[in-house]
């Protein structure tokens, strides 16, 4: 079979994500046989480059042996069991590690398959905990340009509207506040100090609404389907603070900045706070199996707990919860971040990542080049000085992503934003390579 034939029965029955399909008739998907590392080939043996990890999920390589092993392994013994009213080894352990792991106080594993029910499930807990303590909240506070997924209530709490626009008449109403994008600061102005100016804002909307709202909801340190925008680790020791003060849960969801993705294994940790309630998915199996976890403060787990006649007990559920073959890829995952020291590896990655884009910051249609642990985001630009974007229905991006793929890189970009997420089992050359690519491809897609 060739990739022609392969896309042409794809397209007879299938209807991919986030796609106007009739692009496909320019740009067929591209059929891929076999993944080894950070390279994927399609059936012509062409290969490209994973810079965005398989839409951020793949953080140790494509056919990882490890993980191979570990779900080959749980294979033979229990493919899935109820997790109502009965466990099994890899939850149990699973759990274990990720209270271990996770941020001071977060004691309670709640498990899902993707980001966005993970998200579902957090804010049916902030507001079920207020009502088992007989408080009606009802809202949630969030930032402009964040993200946390496309199911209704996940979707609700995002501020994209390239997402959301279509679906606002069916939506809960949030309480949104001005986003601390660090893009948006003074010439001459700290990352610290524009984080920390944007807080006044978040603090008059806790002041004013503390009394209907249930949670803050945050992507730490980088809005990542919101462009690539980041922000100071700052403004999540402020949030923290007034949370407290104003008693409101703070929901941090971590499923694409967590797992080591800015630096530390959790992006909460740079502000040295935790969330009441953390976010996880994507990388949490390595980018093997759909797996996803909320993680919950004792407190809120004691206000769940009584009587089944008290009718407090948190009645959510999945058929899926806590699948035995993704747990155990998740644990492989969890045991090569601590067998192999990856987190100081990948601190050296970034400074190559660092080193090899720092031209493309002096490229004339270039009006940002910013990056937190392994994220980099190239944001072009129509005039560089005033950073005036492109005219979005020029799709310079789309040229971008094309060039890309003919030279041999996934890179998919985020409107007009290219950026590199790859695997951190990357190597320096190969991020060499995604420069390159990055840099060709803008200039063409920037020509007049």
């Amino acid at each position: 079979m060739t990739n022609r034939s392969w896309a042409e029965r794809d397209l007879r029955v299938l209807w991919h994500p986030c796609t106007q399909m009739r692009d496909h008739e320019e740009l067929p998907p591209i059929p891929i046989r076999r993944g080894e590392g950070v390279w994927l080939e399609d059936f012509g043996g062409k290969r490209y480059l994973d810079a965005i990890s398989s839409w951020w999920v793949n953080l140790f390589g494509h056919a990882n042996p490890r993980i191979n092993a570990a779900i080959t392994e749980q294979l033979g013994k229990l493919e899935h069991v109820i997790l109502a009213g009965f466990t099994h080894e890899p939850i149990v352990t699973l759990s274990e590690r990720l209270v271990a792991l996770a941020p001071k106080g977060l004691a309670r594993c709640f498990y899902a398959s993707d980001g966005s029910s993970a998200v579902e499930i957090a804010l049916k807990m902030s507001f079920h905990y207020w009502r088992n303590l007989g408080r009606t909240r009802t809202r949630f506070i969030n930032l402009t340009n964040s993200y946390h997924g496309e199911t209704l209530g996940a979707l609700a709490v995002g501020d994209v509207g390239l997402y959301k626009q279509t679906y606002e008449p069916l939506l809960l109403k949030p309480i949104t506040v001005k986003s601390p994008d660090c893009h948006h600061r003074e010439a001459g102005e700290t990352w610290e100090g524009y984080s920390t100016r944007a807080f006044a804002e978040m603090e008059r909307a806790l002041a004013r609404h503390a009394h209907e709202a249930c949670a803050v909801i945050v992507e730490p340190l980088v809005q990542c389907a919101g462009s690539m925008r980041m922000y100071d680790p700052v403004y999540l020791k402020l949030l923290r603070a007034a949370c407290d003060k104003y008693e409101v849960h703070l929901i941090a969801d971590e499923i694409a900045t967590g797992l080591g993705r800015t630096g530390t294994m959790f992006a909460c940790e740079q502000a040295a706070i935790a969330p009441d309630l953390l976010l996880l998915g994507k990388g949490l199996t390595g980018g093997y199996l759909p797996l996803s976890v909320c993680l919950a403060t004792d407190e809120i787990y004691q206000a769940f707990y009584g009587d089944y006649v008290g009718l407090k007990a948190f009645l959510h559920s999945h058929s899926y919860t806590g699948n035995p073959l993704a747990c155990a890829a998740a644990l492989a995952t969890l045991a090569i971040f601590r067998d192999d020291d990856v987190l100081k590896r990948n601190k050296a990655l970034a400074a190559h990542m660092t080193r090899a884009t720092a031209r493309l910051a002096d490229h004339p249609h270039v009006a940002e080049v910013r990056q937190t642990g392994m994220i980099v985001a190239i944001e072009m630009a129509q005039e560089k000085k005033s950073r005036t974007p492109y005219p979005w229905q020029e799709r310079r991006g789309l040229a971008v992503y094309r060039h890309g793929l003919e030279h041999g890189a996934l890179l998919r970009p985020l409107g007009d934003v290219i950026y590199f997420m790859p695997p951190y089992v990357i190597k320096p050359d190969e991020i060499d390579f995604l420069a390159d690519v990055a840099w060709e491809g803008i200039n063409q897609a920037t020509r007049e």
